[in-house]
């Protein structure tokens, strides 16, 4: 018998990807797909041959799991009455809207006890691996800086201008909320909780309702420094990711869509002190083959089949977007702002 997803909302592009690795997977099945617009369901729905459909507690009823791809306005309806029959659920990022939304998911979650899993691409992508175990082994020494520019060049198309992503009230915000909810998790999978973030966002090059650029600067109690760069104005780029340490220094590339066509290999550079020379890793990243958000959903079916634990969870949902969210009322105080580890609403949460 099959493993039956049931795909709910059809707004994030990622659902094709979603759908397209289920339908890889052995015993695995395609439930439906539903979104409130039953023209865009029937759309994505038949790009991968699945069926649409037409009620949504019918759907739930004859489903297993859930993949939850919509407006991110939405994420916390979908969770409610896909944990009311005590359904799985896959969640795109960023985990809410809001700061109550995140809180309302978290409640609801921990209340029904559902398996939860937050999408987060970066975590299975083996050249991170290879940065994670290279700081655990103290290659670059003591870190002292890390650099993260992530995003894309969307912003000059048209029809992005005129999506879901550019109003808040159904995204929860600009680029520093679409693209740098990724350099959030990426930063406490690598280093832990940062406590403080200085913020600056824009709307000058697009005048959108919300910011195309965004700069943010997180502290750390090591001393450490984190920046990170979003925007949906890169026309191309390179570096995506600079670690700096006492003992030598790490560059990767080819990492988000801005840089992707960078490099066709050397993506992943580390130059040691010690050495005096640069060494060039032969991992091509998961991003630059074109299979990336699969992952997201072969390791939510791989965790049900074995019924082990979500590889990435909730709290980890809540967290990074605990660090966006203190990014947003820095930018708006003009101030150092501390991070709010349980996603408590600040200003223009």
């Amino acid at each position: 018998m099959s493993l039956r997803i049931a795909v709910l909302g059809a707004e994030h592009y990622h659902a094709n990807f979603w759908i397209k690795a289920f339908l890889q997977s052995d015993g695995v099945a395609v439930a439906g797909v539903w979104d409130k617009d039953r023209a865009k369901a029937a759309a994505l729905a038949g790009r991968h041959g699945v069926s649409v459909a037409d009620d949504l507690e019918t759907l739930l009823d004859g489903s297993d799991a859930v993949a939850i791809c919509s407006a991110t306005s939405e994420h916390v309806g979908f969770v409610r009455e896909a944990a009311r029959r005590g359904l799985p659920i896959l969640c795109e990022k960023p985990l809410g809207a809001t700061g109550g939304d995140c809180l309302e998911i978290a409640r609801i979650v921990r209340e029904s006890g559902v398996p939860f899993m937050q999408s987060f691409p970066k975590r299975f992508d083996p050249v991170n691996h290879e940065i994670k175990a290279l700081l655990a082994d103290r290659a670059l020494g003591t870190v002292t800086l890390c650099r993260i520019r992530h995003g894309h060049g969307h912003g000059f198309e048209e029809d992005f201008r005129r999506s879901w992503f550019v109003d808040s009230a159904l995204s929860g915000g600009g680029t520093l909320l679409d693209e740098g909810v990724h350099a959030a998790d990426f930063l406490r999978w690598m280093f832990g909780e940062p406590k403080s973030v200085s913020a600056a966002i824009s709307s000058a090059a697009l005048g959108l309702p919300v910011e195309d650029t965004a700069a943010a600067t997180f502290r750390f109690d090591s001393g450490m420094f984190a920046e990170v760069a979003t925007s949906w104005c890169f026309a191309a780029a390179d570096a995506s990711i600079e670690i700096y340490g006492t003992e030598g220094t790490l560059l990767l590339s080819g990492v988000d869509l801005a840089s992707r066509a960078a490099h066709e290999s050397g993506f992943l550079r580390l130059y040691s002190r010690k050495e005096g020379r640069w060494s060039v890793s032969p991992t091509i990243p998961h991003f630059k083959t074109g299979v990336f958000h699969e992952h997201v959903a072969w390791a939510f079916v791989r965790a049900l089949k074995e019924g082990g634990p979500m590889p990435v969870t909730l709290e980890d949902g809540m967290r990074a977007f605990a660090m966006v969210e203190a990014a947003y009322r820095s930018a708006a105080s003009g101030r150092l702002e501390a991070i709010r580890p349980d996603c408590e609403p600040g200003a223009g949460s």
